[in-house]
């Protein structure tokens, strides 16, 4: 494979490909809530979830082909300044000229590092991604092995898959706000698991791990760091968790850490970075369509080279070493990460990370100044709000919800602009829900704390705006 590197001076072209639309037409993880929500499932109806006409293949009656996708187009592009509540970054403006790569089949399958037999593959994009990541994850390129994923959750799995190879009699350790695919891991991998305790903001309990280091000391360890929880953005302290371990007697052949970065990854190393394989680190996983954005789900999964040979397997078919979870790899998804670091660099990326931080406190003190109960965690990009009393309102602004909270993420395509549109629109609806007395805001003490909270108890004072 050739070499390819990212250009400081690097300049997208403007393409204009065959067939492409005209511009104006394109505009958490409780773990004991899943075992509750196993418990009570039931069968579901099926719905439309943005009321398209879309008619099964094959039947002839019904709107034509293009009608149905412009239409599609129409609704995707008048939703998009109301998706606020999930981290996925929808401001990227470079489709244009990747839309010619689409007429190709490309498949990243086995190593990414190895040749393949066919040419139809984007390997050495996907490599020089992932030397971008080595070096600022601070590993030397002939001591790592990743590859590009299908997302964060295959990342935590090929992680905490990579730790168990290594330590197959390991307990597995996370937090209770660790995201639901390491619970998932722990099911498909039939692991031991211990659920630690988190603090309010999120945050892990350390004295609840070390209490649980300890109870299990004859056990080696799988820990899952969560940089940044799914919910309320909380970061655990990976300097403090490696401490404890060092605490409790357990010498570094007898851990593995994996790092959950799913959308700090691009975060904290550009504010306070604590994410460096020159710490006693297994693996780091990344999502790439989160704050780098990237119109398909992808991420970057990286480990140590000498951890990886417990995985790989030799596959005649494709002539290729394979110790990947998916087998076949988009190879689409390497050249859209490629493409925005090259555009972005680390001097977009910083610019990208102070504007969002900055957006997420104006939000938090708007919402502290009318007040609303809210919370916002040190280093998060996550604003954790009172639940709105309307399903409607949440389902106009795509909030995700847990309990009596919901949370607006603030990713580098929200404006200002749009924090205010949803904070009058809030405002106004609270007037609407409060007005006669006899309903009143939820307390969420238990979940964000007292001093955030603004309920008739815990604040006396309170005033519907």
């Amino acid at each position: 494979m050739g070499s390819l590197s990212f250009e400081k001076d690097f300049e997208p072209s403007a393409v204009t490909p065959r067939g492409l639309a005209p511009p104006g037409l394109i505009a958490n993880g409780d773990f004991g809530e899943i075992k509750r929500l196993k418990l009570a499932s039931a069968p579901t109806t099926p719905r439309k979830n943005l009321n398209l006409s879309v008619t099964e293949p094959g039947k002839k009656d019904g709107p034509s082909l293009d009608c149905i996708l412009m239409n599609y187009i129409d609704t995707l592009t008048q939703r998009i300044n109301y998706h606020i509540g999930y981290p996925v970054n929808i401001c990227y403006e470079h489709y244009a000229s990747l839309a010619p790569l689409l007429q190709f089949h490309l498949n990243n399958c086995g190593d990414p590092f190895l040749q393949n037999t066919v040419d139809f593959h984007s390997k050495d994009f996907e490599v020089a991604v992932l030397n971008w990541f080595a070096d600022l994850w601070e590993i030397e390129r002939d001591q790592y092995w990743g590859y590009v994923t299908n997302g964060g959750t295959e990342g935590n799995l090929h992680g905490i898959l990579v730790g168990r190879e290594l330590l197959p009699t390991g307990i597995l350790y996370a937090s209770r706000d660790s995201h639901y695919s390491v619970s998932k891991a722990a099911m498909m991998y039939r692991m031991d698991f211990e659920i630690i305790n988190a603090s309010i903001n999120g945050e892990m309990d350390y004295s609840d791990l070390k209490a649980k280091l300890l109870q299990n000391k004859g056990k080696p360890a799988i820990i899952n760091v969560t940089i940044g929880t799914t919910f309320k953005g909380a970061v655990d302290d990976l300097d403090v968790i490696l401490k404890t371990l060092e605490d409790c007697g357990y010498t570094h052949d007898q851990f593995y850490i994996h790092c959950d970065a799913a959308l700090n990854g691009l975060i904290i190393p550009f504010i306070k970075n604590m994410i460096s394989f020159k710490k006693p680190i297994g693996s780091v996983t990344i999502s790439g369509h989160k704050f780098l954005g990237c119109p398909m789900p992808c991420g970057i999964q990286i480990t140590r080279k000498s951890y990886i040979n417990n995985l790989s397997r030799r596959v005649e078919y494709i002539a290729s070493v394979d110790a990947t979870i998916s087998g076949s790899r988009n190879g689409l998804a390497p050249i859209f990460l490629w493409y925005s670091l090259s555009a972005k660099g680390q001097i977009g990326l910083q610019k990208d990370v102070k504007r969002c931080l900055d957006n997420a406190k104006y939000l938090k003190d708007r919402l502290q100044q009318a007040g609303i109960s809210v919370m916002l965690n040190e280093l998060s990009i996550i604003v954790v709000l009172e639940r709105p009393r309307d399903h409607e309102f949440v389902r106009r602004w795509q909030l995700s919800c847990v309990r009596d909270m919901a949370h607006v993420i603030v990713m580098p395509g929200i404006t200002r602009e749009t924090l205010d549109t949803f904070i009058n629109d809030l405002l106004q609806q609270r007037r609407k829900w409060y007005q006669d007395g006899r309903v009143s805001p939820p307390c969420v003490a238990i979940d964000i704390g007292a001093q955030n909270c603004t309920c008739s108890y815990h604040k006396i004072d309170f005033i519907i705006p």
